[in-house]
């Protein structure tokens, strides 16, 4: 009888310690909802995860849940903060696609090459299943794991927009790995972006009519195939092909028509077996990798110039040579056309207005000149005389700027004629180099013929003492001088 009144008195303890329990927990939780964090109304809390980044939310949901019930409650409840899934941890992956819900998720899955992936993969393990949620998806595996990879991956993806598979970088691998047209049963009609690195690909180019934008990187696709691709994305807004050397295939004189392109890129291999059967609309941005340090840039891009309808009359021209990259752009009313060339050796960087001069120079209203030499070879004074409209000039850090300053002087060459007779603006960076002479009497002999220069902007260390002496500012309507020159950014491509 003793022990059974014990027992019931422990019973009571428990009780009363429970009750205890759950009244100090009731006590926290209203002293967590009345400090000042917890006023934050649910809508406005959970808009926060919005302003990270997709990588930073993706490493901080988890903290987040971890500060109190109350919080647990509502970013578990949000099931768009768990779309992003890295295959890291198969537990994180099975909650990951739990707390999404029906959401349409975001797969990475990026393994560097010292790991190979076991058959015990979470991807293996658990995104096949969801397959028809994927709304973005990036591999970035070994060459000889992408085959196992995209086996799982063979069931269509009515929600999928942007797809990114790429093997580069992994040695060991002689030929780039194939994507298999059964990858997502042939079907990739919703894709809106779609960028392939260092992988062989024979998907069927169809059902493209929702594709905004393409990249391809090393990978070889013969000429008939791009055109086949093209004509059946309408949309295709972006294009830019990386050492994605187009083989041959090419069929006579077909043209297909590339009515919504606004940007090209092509880097790393010849262009024109591609560009001759491409219509580039007007407003275009076209950047070309061409070798500008040969005599003649041959027959690459003249060959295709007839398609680019507002290029033969561009208006604007900027030459730069920094010793990595030698750039030249040339800009119409409505697009531009950028060609670069890389090298490593500094004495290859030889970017001339010899290449400029292979192309109608009549209708130049602007040329900006950088860290270039003016070829042997070639007078400056015959390249710029086919620019009857050139209305402003700089001249940034370019070695021998006498020579350029000769080629504008009328009283320096035999005909007497004056080069550039609309020039307006002439900005000139002089360095060290004392040009008094040869400046005043390109300046006075332009009055002359009637090509008075309206504002002569001189940029260099050389005291400005000297030109106002000499009487500079006699023959210019505005003379300014100024301790650098104006920096003018190349426009992205």
């Amino acid at each position: 009888m003793q022990a059974l009144r014990l027992i019931c008195v422990v019973f009571q303890f428990d009780v009363i310690e429970q009750d205890a329990v759950e009244i100090l927990s009731l006590i926290r939780s209203w002293r967590n909802r009345s400090a000042p964090i917890s006023r934050i109304p649910p809508e406005i809390l959970a808009l926060v995860p919005d302003f990270w980044g997709k990588f930073e939310r993706n490493k901080s949901i988890i903290a987040l849940t971890h500060v109190c019930r109350a919080w647990r409650e509502l970013f578990v409840s949000q099931s768009s903060f768990w779309t992003d899934l890295d295959c890291v941890g198969t537990d994180k992956t099975r909650v990951y696609l739990q707390r999404s819900k029906s959401s349409p998720i975001n797969l990475i899955l990026y393994r560097n090459q010292e790991v190979d992936l076991p058959p015990r993969d979470p991807f293996f393990q658990i995104t096949p299943h969801a397959i028809g949620r994927l709304k973005s998806l990036f591999i970035h595996v070994a060459s000889w794991d992408l085959e196992n990879v995209t086996n799982h991956l063979s069931h269509p993806a009515p929600l999928l927009e942007d797809m990114r598979i790429d093997s580069n970088g992994y040695p060991g691998t002689e030929d780039n790995p194939v994507l298999e047209p059964t990858l997502f049963n042939g079907d990739l009609s919703s894709l809106r972006e779609l960028c392939l690195g260092s992988v062989d690909t024979e998907l069927p180019w169809r059902n493209m009519a929702n594709l905004t934008s393409l990249m391809l990187t090393h990978t070889s696709i013969s000429v008939r195939q791009f055109l086949d691709f093209f004509e059946s994305a309408p949309r295709l807004y972006e294009v830019g092909l990386y050492s994605a050397t187009p083989t041959s295939g090419a069929e006579g004189d077909r043209l297909v028509s590339l009515t919504c392109l606004k940007r090209m890129r092509i880097e790393g291999g010849p262009a024109s077996a591609l560009l001759n059967h491409l219509l580039i609309p007007v407003g275009t941005r076209l950047a070309i990798e061409v070798d500008l340090s040969n005599h003649s840039i041959g027959g690459r891009p003249p060959k295709f110039f007839d398609n680019l309808r507002n290029l033969p009359n561009f208006t604007k021209v900027r030459l730069t040579s920094d010793g990595r990259r030698s750039r030249m752009r040339l800009t119409g009313l409505n697009g531009s056309v950028l060609m670069s060339r890389m090298s490593s050796r500094v004495d290859e960087i030889h970017f001339s207005l010899e290449s400029l001069a292979q192309f109608d120079t009549s209708d130049i209203e602007r040329l900006d000149i950088s860290f270039c030499d003016f070829p042997s070879n070639i007078s400056p004074h015959k390249v710029f005389l086919p620019m009857k409209n050139l209305c402003a000039l700089s001249l940034n850090l370019c070695k021998n700027p006498r020579v350029f300053i000769h080629a504008l002087d009328p009283g320096m060459n035999p005909s007497r004629v004056v080069a550039c007779p609309k020039l307006e603006e002439l900005a000139l960076d002089i360095g060290d180099h004392d040009l008094t002479d040869a400046i005043v009497s390109m300046a006075s002999g332009r009055v002359l013929r009637g090509a008075k220069l309206r504002t002569f902007r001189i940029v260099g260390r050389r005291s400005s003492r000297g030109l106002s002496q000499a009487g500079l500012g006699k023959h210019v309507s505005q003379l300014e001088y100024c301790g650098m020159f104006p920096r003018v950014d190349d426009e992205e491509y």
